[in-house]
């Protein structure tokens, strides 16, 4: 992970305001780096109508530990892996398609 990319700060394509005043992003999260028009998956700000964050860091805008994430519903897999996410941290888990049975199909 890069330097620039750990500072990254976040777009969205909301955004939601707290009983404090606060503006915060909501809907679907992105990674941005202040002075560019990009996210890092490649998304361009003004085409896709993303709203800038400049005050909220990345990790403040995930769902699982982050403080500003109460409305954000998605995140950017993309922008997640370029922020560092490693493939071990997948949410889902692997289920067996077949059912529950051990042995393999044998002819007879």
């Amino acid at each position: 992970m890069s330097p620039t990319a750990a500072r990254a700060s976040v777009a969205a394509t909301g955004e939601w305001t707290d009983p404090d005043g606060f503006r915060s992003p909501a809907g679907t999260v992105h990674a941005w780096r202040q002075g560019t028009n990009s996210t890092l998956c490649g998304l361009q700000l003004s085409r896709s109508r993303l709203l800038r964050f400049p005050h909220v860091d990345w990790a403040d805008a995930q769902p699982a530990t982050g403080r500003d994430a109460d409305e954000v519903r998605e995140v950017c897999p993309r922008c997640a892996a370029a922020m560092g996410r490693r493939r071990e941290e997948r949410p889902w888990t692997r289920q067996n398609p077949r059912g529950t049975t051990s042995t393999p199909f044998r002819n007879r």
